[in-house]
């Protein structure tokens, strides 16, 4: 009988031993003897130094009966092993430990499933009690090894497969939670072994049936649903392992993710990849996102040669991390996130045309549906820019944007950190497009309080070159990230398409009274801003969607910043709209100059509505009518027509088809705005965004008057256009250079006002009133006498000249009092 010994020898054996025979019963199929085991239990617990004993002659018997295939008598050794270390809490337990995990690894190493599972929940059972002190020589490897190969079992019986898995994902759960608590025992999160845990679980996740219905935050899921279903066991251990992550071994846990993904090709389709950045990002501690994102950069810059799909499939990855990212902490890597992003939009974009460059000549299908592939990646990766800008809190936003600008390549400069040297212009051109497109994204719903913040110089002055490029879709991004910018109350979407609006009380436009900082910014950039209205104006490729956005940018005007003088600007900005269409010095198409002429008539229609001045109104409705009934082809809502019918010239029209400075003027003048400004022409001023913008030449950016004549009405206009001479532009270069000398002479006084010593400015300061006083004194025969009249007036006699009237005045020198 394997649980008896005979009596004679029974006498001679240690008592623990005796003890342990008799939990054996003579049929296995009887199961534990429980009056022994209560005697053996108590025992344990009267002398725990005997434990270890217990233990090792347990798992002497457990060892021979797994080799002789005695299955009961090992479920009941087991069973004991069980009960023991459930009774037994004490420091003498380390010893018995060691004897337990050794009968654990031995059901382990077993081929049979059912002692693969006994062990299993054995380990389990010892995972879940907590030990006085930490065992710092005990280590896991062999677990953690066994237990992972068990969750990718191939048994050929499905029940017994899933049962092994569940086994082996229950026993990865356990070794967790036993070492993971400790900071000195930190043996699991190294390298080696979560490259082990991590695959396996993401191996059995991968069966998951409903991917979406698990990517939100932590589930409750009922029990027999863990014990049944691998995928929701793993899904839980996996998000239970990334919970208790600390910002040391964070990298270790998500970088076999990467490693599984790539080696099961799972980027594309990346279904499997998203719903796992997203339990990632949900169970990690939101102040470790950024380490989630950084790995995940890094691994774009890894696989940066790929395929396109793959590449795209990694980005919408980095998408739906940085979208739960976005809301919590980021972070330094935001930045960091958009200069990554950058990179790899010039990567793609040379990718695109390398191919193309590649396939000149031959018509390939392989070649366009990489291309295509491309612009998939290239799609991706402004969707990203634009979602995570857009999620920014705006003090960050406004770096973003003021980065993203920067990266924008402008032709003629290299201040750019953008590189598209090699690219040529058609890159070139791909590139400002696309960050033009991140830059609208980011700067959607972004609302400052003043327009100076929203747009600053450093940023208003890039921005505004690629408006005067030749290319009628970079102008359209320009304005439409102005739109975004400008438009502080929502109005953009009631001014959508450019049309005669009979009442613009219907649209019941926000608006409020223009701030002191905003008044400010448009006295210094006001012109800068009118300046790219009207050279947009000019451009011979423009749409009707430009002449949209151009039309919107002067109505948010008018509502954001419009104050009196304002308002006679930007008339005089209309009137010189009108007369680009009149004189046509640019030989513009029909269609332009009659969309120009289109454009004026919408806005001063806008206008005079808004400031409502009567006779103003009445003077825009009057030509508005005429022109309807003599000139559709001038209102905008024919002329965008399909089959609108376009005149031969404009020559031969009346006066009255036109809007008319004079009577602008006089309309304006009996309601008090200043109205003399209206009597010059609006002439725009060359500055270095011509060169930047590679444009044809100054003449065609700016027409330059040489004359200004005092009655520059639109009827003179019509019959006399300005001559062009070699001299007249000799004398405007000249008297450019003049000015900027005086330029320089000015930034030299600040700079000596700002930075020399205050003692030699006080020196210099008390010489220059010396020496005016001695010269003054020289020319000078002041003859003081005393005031004639309570009026604080004297009579001065200086020379020959004799004045009368002079205001009481005193200058202070140090011997000369006038009064």
């Amino acid at each position: 009988m394997p649980g008896r010994v005979c009596c004679c020898c029974a006498a001679l054996r240690p008592r623990y031993k005796r003890l342990v025979d008799n939990i054996f019963p003579e049929d296995p199929k009887d199961g534990l003897v429980k009056a022994d085991m209560e005697k053996l239990t108590f025992y344990a617990v009267s002398a725990p130094e005997k434990l270890d004993r217990i233990g090792a002659y347990l798992a002497e018997r457990l060892s021979r009966d797994v080799v002789r295939h005695r299955y009961g008598y090992v479920l009941i050794a087991m069973e004991a092993l069980d009960q023991l270390l459930m009774a037994c809490h004490s420091q003498s337990i380390k010893p018995f430990v060691e004897s337990f995990l050794h009968m654990v690894a031995k059901l382990l190493e077993s081929g049979e499933p059912k002692l693969q599972v006994l062990g299993t929940n054995s380990f389990v059972k010892f995972a879940n009690i907590e030990e006085d002190t930490p065992s710092y020589h005990r280590r896991y490897d062999f677990f953690v090894s066994r237990f992972s190969a068990m969750c990718h079992s191939c048994h050929s019986d499905p029940e017994i497969r899933t049962e092994i898995r569940i086994a082996g994902i229950r026993g990865i759960q356990g070794v967790v939670r036993k070492t993971v608590n400790d900071e000195l025992r930190a043996t699991i999160w190294e390298p080696q072994h979560m490259d082990k845990i991590v695959p396996s679980l993401l191996f059995n996740m991968q069966k998951i049936e409903d991917i979406d219905s698990r990517t939100g935050p932590p589930s409750s899921p009922t029990s027999g649903e863990k014990e049944e279903n691998p995928a929701v066991l793993a899904e839980n251990c996996f998000r239970e392992l990334l919970g208790r992550a600390t910002y040391g071994n964070m990298n270790n846990a998500v970088r076999p993710v990467f490693a599984h993904l790539d080696h099961h090709r799972l980027w594309d389709p990346n279904e499997f990849a998203v719903s796992c950045f997203k339990i990632i990002m949900y169970s990690i501690q939101a102040q470790y996102s950024h380490h989630v994102i950084q790995e995940i950069l890094g691994h774009l810059d890894a696989r940066k040669r790929d395929s396109p799909r793959v590449r795209a499939g990694i980005i919408q990855v980095l998408l739906e991390a940085v979208a739960i990212a976005a809301k919590g902490s980021i972070g330094p890597t935001v930045l960091e996130v958009f200069n990554t992003l950058l990179k790899h939009l010039r990567l793609s974009v040379d990718f695109e045309l390398g191919d193309r460059r590649s396939s000149t000549g031959s018509a390939s299908f392989s070649t366009s549906s990489k291309e295509s592939d491309e612009r998939i990646v290239q799609n991706a990766i402004i969707q990203t820019i634009g979602f995570f800008g857009s999620n920014l809190p705006d003090y960050q936003r406004s770096e973003i944007m003021m980065f993203i600008m920067g990266k924008v390549p402008v032709f003629g400069t290299s201040s750019h950190s953008l590189d598209t040297s090699h690219l040529g212009d058609l890159g070139t051109r791909r590139i400002q497009i696309m960050l033009l497109r991140s830059l609208l994204m980011v700067t959607s719903g972004y609302n400052a309080k003043t327009m100076t913040a929203a747009l600053p110089p450093p940023f208003l002055d890039p921005l505004l070159s690629p408006s005067l490029m030749e290319d009628s879709e970079l102008r359209q991004l320009v304005l439409e990230i102005l739109h975004n910018l400008i438009d502080r109350h929502d109005n953009r979407a009631k001014l959508r398409g450019i049309r005669i609006i009979p009442d613009v009380s219907d649209l019941k436009i926000k608006r409020d009274k223009i701030s002191r900082q905003d008044v400010s910014f448009i006295k210094k950039h006001g012109q800068q801003l009118y300046r790219h209205i009207y050279l947009g104006c000019k451009e011979e490729d423009n749409v009707q969607k430009n002449f949209e956005l151009l039309y919107t940018s002067l109505a948010l005007i008018t509502i954001e910043l419009a104050n009196e003088e304002v308002v006679i600007d930007l008339i005089q900005l209309a009137i010189a709209l009108q007369d680009i269409a009149i004189i046509n010095e640019d030989n513009l198409p029909m269609f332009n100059r009659c969309g120009v002429m289109a454009l004026v008539a919408a806005y001063l229609n806008f206008l005079s509505q808004m400031i409502a001045v009567p006779a103003f109104c009445q003077h825009i409705s009057k030509v508005i009518e005429t022109r309807t009934v003599e000139a559709p082809y001038f209102l905008p809502e024919n002329i965008f027509k399909d089959k609108c019918v376009l005149p031969k010239s404009l020559e031969k029209h009346e006066k009255n088809l036109f809007f008319l400075t004079n009577k602008i003027a006089e309309s304006l003048g009996g309601s008090g705005y200043s109205v003399e400004r209206l009597s010059v022409p609006y002439v725009p001023q060359v500055t270095d965004e011509d060169r930047l913008s590679r444009r044809k030449s100054i003449v065609d950016t700016v027409s330059i008057q040489v004359d200004i004549l005092t009655g520059n009405n639109t009827e003179d206009k019509v019959n006399n256009a300005e001559e062009i001479t070699f001299e007249a532009l000799k004398k405007a270069i000249d008297n450019t250079g003049l000015e900027e000398q005086e330029k320089e002479r000015r930034r030299l006084v600040i700079e000596k006002f700002q930075k020399a010593p205050f003692e030699e400015i006080a020196a210099q300061c008390e010489t220059k009133a010396n020496l005016l006083h001695d010269r003054l004194a020289q020319i000078l025969e002041l003859t003081i006498r005393p005031p004639p009249s309570p009026s604080g007036t004297m009579t001065i006699t200086a020379g020959h000249a004799h004045y009368q009237s002079v205001p009481v005045y005193e200058m202070k020198f140090p011997d000369l009092c006038v009064y």
